[in-house]
């Protein structure tokens, strides 16, 4: 894919990437600095064995580490809801028939981490259901005009081998987050028009010690 050019040599060793709607295009012409605080992340980013053992979800040590190097570079936690304001006209004589606001047409939809029009979503160890809700959340935030597109980080397949040498092979199970259950979701185009980056945490991010 002639796009992965983009992506510097020691960060696509140690990723898989899957462009979705021309994501990469965007994020590296466009948005320079959102492109260059994702490129710094996983660059910092590492795992230990004992974070692989440690909890999962919100207990796990691993989205901290995203969040202390996305949050003083602007990286904001954000959710938004909307009203939808109808307007209903007579089709023959164009007067207006009704006017109202039906309340909360758009509610409840998070992203982790959001700068400028860029939005970000880290899923580690979650039921494979939450990529239902991030692509959601992500889809409507473009639709809305509110981002230009989108980066969703979870596990690549090959950190089964990891998994496996350190006998946790069985919390991290086929239905919970990794790319597996990711990319089926974006090839059914989920994300409607919302161009995605989905990028995968290879074994080479382990690292000993």
């Amino acid at each position: 894919m002639p796009a992965l050019g983009a992506i510097p040599q020691d960060v696509q060793a140690r990723y898989e990437f899957h462009n979705y709607g021309h994501a990469l295009e965007i994020l590296h012409m466009s948005c320079v600095e959102e492109w260059g605080d994702v490129l710094a992340v996983l660059r910092q980013f590492s795992i230990k064995p004992s974070d692989i053992s440690n909890p999962g979800g919100s207990e796990s040590p691993i989205p901290k580490k995203f969040t202390d190097v996305l949050r003083p570079r602007g990286w904001q936690e954000i959710r938004f809801s909307g009203d939808l304001h109808v307007h209903i006209f007579d089709r023959r004589n164009g007067g207006l028939i009704e006017d109202k606001i039906v309340t909360k047409y758009i509610d409840g939809h998070n992203i982790d981490y959001v700068k400028n029009k860029i939005a970000f979503d880290l899923e580690w160890n979650s039921k494979d259901q939450t990529f239902d809700r991030d692509i959601l959340a992500m889809r409507t935030f473009f639709d809305c005009g509110i981002i230009d597109a989108g980066v969703i980080v979870t596990r690549a397949e090959n950190l089964n081998d990891v998994f496996r040498n350190l006998n946790v092979l069985a919390k991290y199970g086929a239905s919970t987050t990794w790319m597996g259950k990711l990319t089926p979701r974006l090839d059914s185009r989920r994300q409607g028009g919302c161009p995605v980056l989905a990028v995968g945490i290879t074994k080479e991010c382990v690292i000993d010690g």
